[in-house]
């Protein structure tokens, strides 16, 4: 399977859709139908643990089914899905003791599950991140500080540059269009071709 991370809003659904149209099977992030993502952008420290431990749960049961099949692709996954967890802890909004329940408990289910055939971390300024969240307009994404944002996107730095699980193709995005702009499109999909060969090679 290939897997797609990077912070909110840096395009993620939009690659994986470009994906799709290569051919490959959607396993999306479960955050529309997600009952606790809003309150917790309105009540972080109340529902941060709760939150973390539904999107561990889908991920997992995501990850096992993609795993039966030749080519799925997912928006985001098990393995980077430490990162919101520690940002959390840090900011004070999950304890230590949450925090350690949850190290535990996703240490169990990554024996079970088997890495992806390709990571791709989709890099993106601040800024940029900030401007794309602004323009699709999810209200409860817009009362978030800038600082929350910030302090999430040098988690993803710090989390993919020590990142060993599975080959890892890291792209910048701040001045890629690919949901609008053909040339843009067929540069991300060749990038993403070419990885994949060599990884087959």
């Amino acid at each position: 399977m290939i897997v797609i991370d990077g912070v909110v809003g840096v395009g993620k659904s939009t690659l994986m859709m470009l994906l799709e149209d290569e051919g490959y099977v959607p396993f999306k992030e479960p955050v529309l139908e997600n009952p606790i993502l809003e309150k917790f952008y309105y009540d972080r420290k109340r529902y941060a643990f709760a939150l973390q431990v539904y999107f561990l749960n889908n991920r997992f049961k995501f990850i096992k089914e993609a795993g039966k099949i030749e080519n799925a692709i997912m928006d985001r996954s098990i393995y980077g899905d430490a990162i919101f967890p520690k940002l959390l802890k840090e900011v004070g909004d999950m304890s230590i003791e949450e925090f350690d329940i949850y190290c535990n408990l996703l240490g169990n289910l990554l024996e079970h599950v088997k890495p992806p055939k390709l990571m791709i971390y989709l890099q993106i300024s601040v800024d940029e991140a900030i401007n794309r969240i602004r323009s699709r307009g999810r209200s409860y994404e817009q009362v978030v500080e800038r600082e929350y944002w910030e302090t999430l996107n040098r988690e993803y730095e710090e989390y993919f540059s020590s990142y060993t699980i599975s080959p890892l193709l890291k792209i910048n995005v701040d001045k890629l269009d690919f949901e609008n702009i053909q040339e843009d499109r067929q540069y991300i999909i060749g990038l993403i071709k070419d990885k994949l060969k060599e990884i087959e090679a």
